[in-house]
């Protein structure tokens, strides 16, 4: 398995600090090809939402480093996705307790997307940050928003198009760090050769369509990781354009 990646992120047009927090990985293992990414989008007071995503993030990236080794040598996707839950509840009790310490709340989304070749993906997800898999024919979300507006068009009383404009729609039912319990959601598929996945803040796509998505990152559009990146940084320019006032991050990864 070969990739290609690309990744983008801009403080947005109004906030003074950039709260989301990203990494992508790459190694060659004795399974092949390893592709980690993972996005966290931050919030708290006192600007104070980049601690708990970048403290995620960085967990994340320790654990890529130090554990999975010895992991995938002897692959157990059970073992992996215990490790992850293990992390995230370990960085719901300290974020939270470093909110109490300094007198604020925060925590973060987080959304990691594992790719090993001919393995199942795994996909952990809390909040609203999100992961899509793109076909030159289609685009699909594959993560459900823990929204307050998500539950509800999830039940049917809430349109998609009428959630778009909803008051309530950055309201999160859970995230790492103000949570008193945080129930992660897991996901696995078999990716594909000439698949994209995108993962995103929900800064990038507020105010576009998934129609200029898919125009956009289809895969037979990206050849070389140039046209990604310059794609990437396109789309975010046009939600500012558009009053995006949220920070804005993408993260791109092409499967060859």
């Amino acid at each position: 398995m070969k990739v290609l990646t690309a990744a983008h992120t801009d403080i947005g047009t109004k906030k003074p600090t950039n709260q989301d927090s990203y990494c992508i990985k790459i190694a060659e293992t004795s399974l092949g090809t390893v592709v980690l990414a993972v996005i966290c989008d931050g919030m708290g007071g006192l600007a104070k939402g980049e601690v708990a995503s970048a403290s995620v993030i960085n967990r994340f990236s320790e654990w890529f480093e130090q554990e999975f080794p010895t992991q995938i040598a002897q692959y157990q996707f059970e073992e992996i996705q215990s490790s992850w839950e293990q992390i995230i509840q370990e960085q719901n009790v300290r974020i939270a307790a470093y909110g109490q310490k300094v007198g604020i709340q925060l925590g973060t989304t987080l959304t990691a997307l594992l790719l090993i070749e001919s393995k199942p993906m795994l996909i952990a997800h809390v909040g609203d940050t999100r992961v899509y898999r793109i076909d030159n024919d289609k685009l699909e979300v594959l993560t459900e928003d823990q929204t307050v507006v998500g539950r509800e068009v999830r039940r049917g009383t809430l349109t998609p198009e009428q959630a778009r404009f909803d008051p309530r729609k950055n309201v999160l039912l859970q995230c790492i760090g103000a949570s008193r319990i945080v129930e992660p959601v897991f996901l696995s598929g078999n990716p594909s050769p000439g698949q994209v996945f995108m993962l995103c803040s929900d800064g990038f796509r507020n105010m576009i369509t998934g129609e200029e998505i898919h125009q956009a990152f289809a895969p037979e559009s990206l050849m070389d990781e140039a046209v990604m990146a310059e794609k990437a940084k396109a789309l975010i320019e046009l939600n500012k354009q558009r009053q995006e006032t949220d920070n804005i991050t993408v993260m791109l990864i092409k499967i060859l």
